[in-house]
């Protein structure tokens, strides 16, 4: 008689029962380590399927390797800085710290009511002084180095986030949180001098096999290496020189003008008088649209410039060629000044043709010689020079280096490896952040904080106003303070830290939570580090795991550890999607209000369902997963997130497919409880000691069955992530087994034997996808020892062998018959089988037998006429 399948109380009981027992604490030195992390989440007030897909993943590696005899460290925290919290404050009038708190508890009994299997006791939080401290404690050491320097720089300024922005957080010229157009704004900044590690940052992206090439990719490009030259054009009638750099050096003689970058430094010392007050209008205009605007943007943006009134001298040829300042230069990139080559450069080309600047070729195609006045577009291929001095009839490619050479000989330029990566600006002017343990004094000037000293705390009773000023600045009782060198008066650093700061070291301090003495143990990073497998979106690519490598590189040459690279392995989770519906009065619908029938909820119209997207609350729609926990159970969300796409893949959102996880696991839940009976036999059936299971095949292919989905679903977890097609594999057994267990074939002890071990090894295998409703039947199958303390099941080779083999049998080409042979069958076996096979007698009996092929384990194919 079966018993209900009751998923909410199965689940809150066997949670609990792993919280008292501490099920998933780990413990260093306690055999091979397994270091599993999921990027933590930002307390945003609820999880969404994204959140349970992720850490669903991890929970199944976790889980599983737990089976196979590992220690696995699997924690779980809080990134629990930043904007959003900041202006939830300032929009609703609560704490930023109060808001952040009762989301975080929100958040971590959502994610228990997961049941997902993390390390409880290592939790930290960002927000937390015992946390950020370290963070203080990193930036001293920093700064002891010299990797945190201070100075003044033209920063991205997001007005709707009132704060500064690095880089890598401008996404086409686009706040990357709430995509407000970027500014330029001067400010006094502090930095990471992440350039330090740009080369090892560069080289190790090609000692990283288990990262998704994709990401390496967007490193190696961001961090942009470039071999060239750098080159001095002294300015015609003064001091100042112009260095370029330039990855073309071969058609330095065809210079005819300079471009600068509208924030250089020589724009407004080379000026003529007569022109400044035009340039200086241009410049105050074209700096606010192009700031951050990437090189994506730039190509874009129509090329404009003027001309400053001044001239620079080729050094190679001593001719002089006008110097304008241009829109479409990156202060960023190089030395923000660019040579023009509008021959042989596409945007110089078109700038050149738009100001009526003079186009001279130095490069022709083999065979064909080039006109400057008849040009379309420029030629940027491979080509003879011309026009180019002692190196005339050189292919440009071989005359690089000879004109380097030229160069360093004449003292006017030399070799040099560019960097499109900058220093990491880490200043924000926000008040819920890492305080910038620095204090600035009339007599000492910038002085770090006394190491004894921290953390400096940051101040509850705060003014919070959204204005652009750092909220700190109000609060006199934190800024005004003791200088630690002369005792004099002095004053705080009111910036606090980017937040990725925070997130770029997190997995070190997982290691050691609760140590007040350093931020991590060196014996704990030994054992544990690197993390063996890290699981997060793409969308950090060139911002967290580019920040957490250079932490972990800079922190090891503090000699804080003795790791290079922090990831060992990555995967790039896909997003989760849905299809999206419509009303034509009310617009996009969530799926709340979308009825049964597909009709809005509000009006009653027909909806129009649509593309499918990803799922973000802008576009309304989102799935709420208490909902489905709550209809469904954890393990039904949980094995509808992994089986719906591989990890790797968008997987698209379906009612029917959760109704589909919902019902394979109300099978399995009855194939246990309606076959109590068979099940008391809690012996295993051993192939060598008991021969019998030869005279019953449908048992033998059943043991068979068992065994191949044992080495399946291992292998599917363990070596490539397919969690989709092990849970099919899951699938297919539970139908074997279901398929003779309506029979007879079971009833006898050999039967029950294998009964037991193929329903076993479904609770086994299904263990690290639904572990809740697998603990529950592993206890009623009679095991005292709880499920995640329990072993992977056991793989037999022996039992893979097939006693016989299924054959296709083809007639003149086309499939007529299958035959069942034994697999050690000779020619003369199988075509007397199938011969004698009714099927195919019916469409090659009477017949002249031509050909009789035979391909062993795999068909026959008979001709005939």
């Amino acid at each position: 008689m079966s018993v209900k399948y009751d998923h909410k109380e199965i689940e809150l009981r066997w949670q609990a029962e792993w919280e008292e027992k501490s099920a998933f604490a780990a413990r260093p030195g306690q055999g091979e380590k397994y270091y599993c992390l999921e990027m933590f989440p930002y307390p945003s007030g609820k999880i969404h399927m994204g959140h349970v897909r992720n850490y669903s993943i991890g929970d199944v590696l976790a889980r599983f390797l737990r089976m196979r005899g590992m220690n696995v460290l699997h924690p779980m925290g809080w990134d629990s800085f930043g904007l959003p919290a900041e202006n939830a404050a300032i929009e609703h009038s609560i704490h930023p710290a109060k808001w952040t708190h009762e989301n975080i508890a929100f958040m971590r009994r959502q994610l228990k009511r997961m049941g997902l299997g993390f390390d409880w006791t290592r939790e930290i939080s960002t927000c937390s002084p015992e946390y950020y401290k370290w963070n203080q404690w990193i930036f001293l050491k920093f700064y002891e180095k010299g990797l945190a320097y201070k100075r003044r720089s033209t920063v991205n300024w997001c007005p709707g986030c009132s704060t500064v922005l690095a880089n890598e957080q401008v996404e086409e010229g686009l706040c990357w949180r709430c995509a407000s157009a970027v500014e330029a704004k001067d400010l006094e900044q502090w930095f990471f001098r992440i350039t330090d590690y740009a080369e090892e940052l560069l080289d190790f992206t090609h000692k990283l096999p288990g990262w998704p090439e994709r990401v390496l990719v967007m490193q190696r490009n961001w961090i942009g290496k470039s071999m060239g030259a750098e080159v001095s054009f002294p300015v015609d009638g003064s001091d100042e020189v112009i260095r370029i750099f330039t990855t073309r050096p071969d058609t330095l003689y065809g210079v005819t003008f300079m471009t600068l970058a509208p924030e250089h430094p020589l724009v407004e010392r080379i000026t003529a008088k007569d022109t400044l007050e035009e340039v200086r209008s241009f410049v105050k205009e074209v700096v606010r649209e192009k700031k951050g605007a990437g090189a994506a943007a730039l190509e874009k943006l129509d090329k404009k410039g003027v001309f400053t009134g001044a001239f620079c001298v080729n050094p190679l040829t001593g001719a002089k060629v006008p110097v304008y300042v241009a829109n479409f230069v990156l202060m960023e990139y190089g030395t923000g000044a660019v040579m023009a080559v509008p021959a042989h450069d596409q945007r110089d080309f078109e700038f050149a043709r738009a100001y009526g600047l003079p186009v001279k070729v130095v490069i022709n195609p083999r065979g064909k010689t080039l006109e400057a006045e008849s040009m379309e577009e420029a030629y940027v291929g491979e080509g003879i020079l011309v026009n180019s001095g002692p190196f005339d009839g050189m292919l440009n490619t071989d005359a690089v280096d000879a004109i380097i050479d030229h160069l360093e000989e004449e003292g006017v330029g030399r070799r040099s490896i560019n960097y499109k990566l900058r220093d990491w600006g880490i200043s924000r002017q926000r008040y819920w952040g890492c305080p910038i343990p620095v204090i600035y004094c009339k007599a000492c000037g910038t002085v770090g904080v006394d190491l004894e000293d921290l953390p400096v705390v940051l101040p509850e009773e705060v003014r919070l106003t959204g204005t652009g000023r750092s909220p700190l600045e109000s609060a006199g009782e934190f800024v005004n303070t003791v200088c630690p060198r002369c005792k004099g008066e002095a004053r705080r650093e009111t910036d606090t830290m980017d937040t990725f700061v925070d997130s770029s070291w997190y997995f070190l301090r997982y290691l050691s939570p609760g140590d007040d003495k350093k931020p991590f143990e060196k014996e704990d990073a030994r054992y544990w580090m690197p993390v063996d497998q890290y699981i997060g979106g793409i969308e950090h690519a060139v911002m967290h795991l580019l920040y957490a490598r250079f932490f972990t590189k800079a922190l090891r040459d503090l000699g804080l550890h003795t790791l290079d690279e922090p990831f060992k392995n990555l995967l790039t989770q896909g997003m989760v999607c849905k299809e999206t519906a419509r009303c034509g009065d009310h617009g996009f619908l969530s799926p709340g209000e979308v009825t049964g029938d597909g009709k809005c909820g509000v009006c009653g119209a027909a909806v129009e369902f649509g593309a499918v997207e990803k799922m973000s609350k802008s576009k309304k729609n989102t799935i709420d997963p208490d909902g489905i926990i709550e209809r469904y159970g954890a393990d039904t969300t949980r094995l509808f997130s992994l089986f719906a796409a591989p990890p790797e893949k968008d997987m698209e959102w379906s009612a029917e497919g959760v109704e589909g996880s919902y019902r394979f696991l109300g099978r399995v839940w009855r194939l246990v409880t309606e076959n109590a009976l068979l099940l008391e036999d809690t012996t295993t059936y051993d192939e060598g000691k008991d021969p019998s299971l030869d005279d019953s095949p449908p048992l033998k292919d059943l043991h068979r069955i068992t065994h191949g989905t044992i080495k399946k679903v291992t292998g599917d977890i363990e070596k490539r992530f397919h969690f989709n097609t092990a849970i099919s594999s899951i699938m297919e057994l539970v139908n074997a087994v279901y398929a003779l267990v309506r029979g007879d074939s079971f009833n006898n002890p050999v039967g029950a034997k294998v009964f037991r071990e193929s329903v076993e090894t479904v609770v086994l295998l299904l263990a690290p996808f639904a572990p809740h409703i697998t603990e529950e039947l592993w206890q009623r199958l009679g095991n005292e020892t709880p499920l995640y303390k329990s072993k992977w099941p056991v793989l037999s080779e022996d039992a893979l062998v097939k006693d016989e083999v299924t054959l296709v049998v083809q007639v003149n080409g086309r499939v007529r018959a299958k035959v069942v042979v034994p697999v050690d069958s000779t020619d003369d076996d199988v075509k007397e089988a199938v011969m004698k096979d009714a099927r195919v007698a019916e469409w090659a009996g009477g017949k002249e037998l031509k050909k009789f092929i035979h391909v062993p384990g795999r068909l026959v194919n008979l001709v005939v006429r």
